[in-house]
């Protein structure tokens, strides 16, 4: 009960059995709620669900399984939705997973291809990035472990993306159990005030997320929300301190193994030409494979105006031109410059030194 209105709501929600129901001495918001609720309990396993929900026959004990199998596993039901204007109970695909974009913004996606097409079984669970936050099951030592959540997060907002990439980065999992659903009401506003408002209290908490876990991609969130500049977000030392201490993997780790679907934005493309004196940098023929030559031709045009076939993109570490990529046939001496099909992973393409003069 977090400093509800009416104080009897608590006491009466006692007389339920097995129910025990603590009452904050102020507003704290869900995230330090579910903080001291989790010191509460005894059990070894904890359950956090929304208030808005209605579970199913059975919709524990797949998850309960899930975890006393593996206790760094976090697991999350599916979420079925309940409509706000008639309590209509609609289900939820079983082939979608958690994600989000640069901004920090949660959304639900399908399941890759490649995941799908190995899952034999539609009981099987789902790996997931992120889990939406409302529901979920995880070991209370875990959670511990972990670090419970960030207390000096605000009200509700961000928590999940701070949990989820603690998890998959410091030595445990994220799953959607399929044969575990539970329904909730989406609803259009939040029933409770915000403090420094809505947006400002879910940029703080986001902003603490890409600050301690983002590493180097933190600039990509900026980006993405240029409102968060300049924000005060706290002091995250103990948060960082806490990550150091569990020896956590890498933001760059993450993208690589839990979530390679999230692209990373192309850095500025730079065009221009590759000039030696008065030669520049062209594509001409073909060879007898077929693939575009490049070579040197006398400079036409001018530097913010060059002809096509002596404009280059640097889109480090590749140079294009259109859609394919300057590239060499092989490493030894005499190789010819070719202009081929694009592969970041081809040694032949990656411009280690180029003086290139962008317009």
């Amino acid at each position: 009960d977090d400093f509800s209105l009416d104080p009897e709501d608590c006491q009466l929600l006692t007389r339920i059995p097995k129910v025990k129901c603590l009452r904050n001495g102020r507003r704290e918001g869900l995230i330090r709620s579910r903080v001291r609720g989790a010191d509460t309990a005894i059990a070894d396993i904890l359950t956090f669900l929304d208030s808005h929900c209605e579970v199913n026959s059975e919709w524990l004990q797949p998850m309960l399984q899930r975890v006393r199998e593996d206790y760094t596993r976090v697991v999350s039901p599916i979420i079925d939705v309940i409509s706000l204007d008639n309590f209509a109970y609609l289900a939820a695909s079983a082939d979608l997973r958690g994600g989000f974009d640069w901004s920090l913004h949660f959304k639900w996606e399908q399941i890759p291809i490649e995941q799908k097409l190995s899952r034999t079984d539609p009981t099987q669970s789902i790996r997931t990035p992120v889990i939406a936050g409302g529901i979920f099951v995880i070991n209370k030592s875990w959670f511990n472990h972990l670090g419970k959540y960030d207390t000096q997060m605000d009200i509700w907002g961000g928590e999940n993306f701070e949990l989820s990439f603690r998890v998959w980065m410091c030595g445990g999992s994220l799953e959607i159990v399929p044969c575990s659903r539970v329904g909730h009401v989406f609803r259009k506003r939040h029933p409770y005030d915000f403090p420094e408002g809505n947006a400002l209290t879910y940029i703080k908490n986001t902003k603490r997320t890409a600050e301690v876990w983002m590493d180097e991609y933190k600039q990509y969130y900026y980006e993405a929300r240029p409102s968060a500049i300049g924000k005060s977000f706290g002091s995250i030392a103990d948060r960082v301190e806490q990550r150091r201490k569990l020896n956590c993997k890498s933001f760059q780790w993450y993208l690589e193994n839990v979530y390679p679907e999230l692209k990373v934005p192309e850095k500025e493309l730079i065009p221009g030409i590759i000039k030696q004196g008065a030669n520049c940098l062209e594509s001409q023929g073909q060879d007898t494979a077929g693939n575009s030559l490049a070579g040197i031709g006398s400079c036409k045009g001018s530097v913010n105006n060059p002809v096509a076939t002596q404009e280059w993109i640097f889109t480090d570490p590749l140079i294009r031109q259109q859609d394919k990529c300057l590239s060499i046939t092989s490493f030894s001496t005499g190789s010819q410059v070719t202009i081929e099909a694009c592969n970041q992973k081809d040694g032949r393409q990656v411009q280690y030194y180029m003086d290139f003069t962008d317009t």
